[in-house]
């Protein structure tokens, strides 16, 4: 290993905008009853009405069951349940993190739920999904991706158990996983498989964490049991297994081969995951925004101008994507990783939460006139619905890494960490000197500053540790930066092309960073005339009901955009405008568009002379 990451009691977001992303994130999950998150699970162990009279309702709403879950958890709903597991996994992650007392009674609630419909179904099945669903399935008769939702319980049973070494999740998951196990076992090799080419969800990674956890060779078995063939021997072999696949249905399995190879140390589970990553990103590319996928599938390698619509950028595979990136950076310290990482935490995780409702926009459309559609915080509970909430409680550890002889800023977000490396405890600290979303009680305060707005993102680490225990520090260079960093530091430092080291010497040592950057074209590969607009990791939108065309060179943004509405108050805004249009289109970062129509891509045609 490169490098692994930061227990999640260890790193914490600072005040920001993820941080504040994350706290109205938390507020929702918050605003979620134990008894309407398990509603389901009660309801298939048949005491669902019993449920509902443990407490008086007190009001009419909730008398005609207007405050209970819809949508995808509708009662008799295909994937009924799927959520609990999402918000089990986001509630321990931000207790682990916080220390939240009120996440934690919620989660307490929720585990003596499980246990009672356990014990009510037999003392092994705890899932919302009917065990007829899994023989529907096996008899190839109509049902929706059964293993999927049963998936979530199990996934959030295991993160309560790996985020706050709570015992009771991991019995509960133990025993339903035998249930599983009896079921798998009935079909001949070649049957199953046909079984596994419909959606599994994360059924791998599962086995392979309860495998670390208990050391039980059941676990072993379920893993060889869910090799999928079709899928793994393709990529093992170098084939694109990809194009026009659904990209959710695989890049879970995927991260199941990720734990496979951790856990058991097998090449062959390693393999897999790295041809997939060559298959989804290198040989494939990307939208502008890092994202991927077009009608929730893979698009054909570098092949984007027909695949924008009002489906493009799905949450989940943005999400996915990002673990796996995460996972193979830790594999192999590549800063391609990380930069991928970046440009889907400001295009994919921001652009597509709600800033204000937290809610999720299940698609993010890049075609022209587009409009995002949210979710609603109990009538629809979409797949997506359930990454949000995990996503936003998992973006500290992305920024700082730890090796056995360094710490790593690998992205650069407001964030604390404290690590022990070369044997010593060391606490890094990242703060950003341009936040443009404060606005405070100082906000008319301090000097003028620069006449216009910076053109680097400006960055201060301090580093901390007793006197005398020294420590290296690698600070990623973004791919975006348009020129050399400029850095001011106490301790000495050097550079190696992708990465700063700073030599922390013990004490305090502090740098000073500013990474250069410049308005730049992000053509399509196959129409390079058509172009987005970014800014360092930042994709712009044009708030624009349609399809417009720009004159000017696609190559030097300056012949479109000029800069526009920079300054309030104290802070610096991204906002820019087109220029040589009659009626002019302003732009501001796609991540903060809500409800207003905005397109993406620009198609650009050589100027008129007139």
């Amino acid at each position: 290993m490169f490098a692994y990451a930061l227990p999640p009691s260890s790193v914490r977001l600072t005040a920001g905008t993820f941080d504040r992303r994350q706290r109205r994130n938390r507020e929702y999950l918050v605003s979620l009853s134990e008894r309407n998150l398990v509603q389901n699970h009660l309801i298939e162990a048949g005491i669902g009405d019993q449920a509902w009279h443990l407490q008086p309702s007190g009001s009419s709403a909730i008398d005609r069951g207007l405050d209970r879950h819809w949508g995808w958890e509708t009662p008799g709903s295909l994937l009924r349940g799927h959520f609990l597991g999402h918000w089990m996994s986001a509630a321990a992650r931000e207790t682990a993190v916080t220390g939240d007392v009120v996440l934690r009674a919620k989660l307490d609630g929720v585990l003596e739920l499980l246990a009672r419909c356990q014990e009510e179904n037999g003392g092994a099945w705890v899932f919302a999904t009917p065990p007829s669903f899994l023989r529907r399935l096996a008899e190839e008769r109509d049902v929706w991706a059964p293993q999927y939702a049963i998936h979530k319980t199990f996934m959030g049973l295991v993160d309560v158990y790996r985020d706050l070494g709570e015992e009771r999740a991991l019995q509960i998951a133990h025993r339903a996983a035998g249930s599983i196990a009896a079921w798998a076992r009935g079909f001949e090799r070649e049957r199953f498989q046909r079984i596994l080419d419909m959606e599994t969800g994360g059924m791998l990674e599962v086995w392979a964490d309860l495998l670390e956890a208990t050391g039980d060779d059941l676990y072993r078995e379920l893993l060889e049991l869910y090799w999928h063939s079709s899928l793994f021997d393709a990529l093992s072999a170098g084939e694109d297994a990809l194009t026009n696949m659904h990209a959710n249905t695989t890049i879970p399995e995927v991260l199941g081969a990720a734990r496979a190879y951790e856990v058991t140390g097998e090449e062959r589970w390693k393999r897999v995951v790295e041809q997939y990553w060559e298959w989804a990103v290198t040989r494939r590319g990307t939208f502008c925004t890092g994202g991927q996928t077009s009608g929730e599938i893979w698009t054909p390698p570098f092949s984007f101008a027909a695949r924008r619509g009002a489906k493009t950028q799905e949450h989940c595979t943005v999400y996915n994507m990002i673990r796996l990136a995460d996972v193979l950076y830790r594999w192999r310290g590549d800063p391609a990783h990380l930069d991928y990482i970046e440009a889907n935490l400001h295009n994919g995780l921001l652009a597509q939460q709600h800033p204000e409702t937290g809610m999720v926009a299940y698609f993010l459309p890049l075609e022209g006139g587009a409009r995002k559609q949210w979710g609603t915080p109990t009538e629809d509970f979409w797949c997506c619905h359930g990454t949000l909430v995990q996503a936003h409680t998992r973006v500290a550890p992305l920024a700082i890494y730890a090796a056995d002889d360094a710490l790593t800023v690998a992205q650069y977000l407001p964030v604390r960490a404290e690590a022990m490396t070369a044997g010593e405890r060391v606490c890094v600290e990242v703060h950003l000197r341009d936040d443009a979303s404060y606005v405070g009680p100082d906000a008319n305060g301090g000097p003028g500053g620069e006449l216009h707005r910076p053109k680097s993102l400006r960055v201060r680490v301090a580093v901390t540790s007793a006197d005398g225990a020294s420590a290296r520090v690698r600070l990623r260079i973004p791919e975006w930066t348009s020129g050399e960093p400029v850095v001011m530091s106490t301790a000495s430092w050097r550079g190696d092309g992708r990465f700063l080291e700073l030599d922390h010497p013990g004490g305090e040592s502090t740098v000073e960073l500013e990474f250069p950057f410049a308005l730049r074209t992000v053509s399509i590969p196959d129409e390079p005339d058509t172009v987005a607009f970014a800014e360092g990791p930042i994709v712009l939108a044009g708030l624009v009901d349609r399809e417009v065309f720009l004159e000017g060179d696609p190559l030097e943004p300056s012949t479109l955009l000029a800069a526009d509405d920079e300054r309030q108050w104290t802070q610096w805004l991204v906002r820019y405008r087109t220029t040589g249009r009659d009626a002019g289109v302003r732009f501001i970062p796609l991540n903060e568009v809500t409800d207003e129509r905005y397109s993406v891509y620009f198609p650009v045609r050589p100027t008129v002379t007139r």
